[in-house]
């Protein structure tokens, strides 16, 4: 899940993750760079309204296409299901933007020195890359 928000008005937007359902991809408390509007394909991972709870966030990799909408899903395992074993297929418009990269911010108390930040940006600064194999993976079991 990601923090709640309005409706991006803006290309660009950053969200905030809270949970583990998409654990090893993204953490609790990454940050996200969202391409709100961007042209989105299977393996993907998108920020979306929750179809049942709407003014909810939320963050799952597009897993395949079809009528009426997209088939998500987390990448934990594990994780409490939230997804579309829960509540079916998401229709499109609820599909607000394409994750391009998260990065991890700065622990607390740490010092702003350029070799903290740029050891942090090498470390913590990271695309989301979509996952191409997803669907072959779901259609092989």
């Amino acid at each position: 899940m990601v923090d709640q928000g309005r409706e991006p008005t803006a290309m660009f937007g950053v969200a905030e993750v809270t949970g583990l359902s998409m654990v090893p991809t993204l953490l609790h408390r990454d940050q996200l760079l969202v391409h709100y509007g961007a042209q989105l394909r299977v393996g993907d991972v998108a920020v979306l309204r929750h179809p049942l709870q709407q003014d909810l966030l939320i963050v799952k990799r597009l897993v395949d296409r079809r009528d009426g909408g997209w088939w998500v899903l987390g990448d934990n395992p594990d994780a409490e299901v939230v997804d579309s074993r829960a509540f079916g297929v998401v229709p499109a418009e609820l599909v607000l933007g394409r994750v391009r990269a998260r990065y991890r911010p700065i622990r607390a108390g740490r010092q702003r020195s350029a070799a903290v930040v740029l050891s942090w940006l090498v470390s913590a600064v990271r695309p989301v890359l979509a996952d191409r194999s997803v669907s072959r993976r779901l259609r092989a079991r």
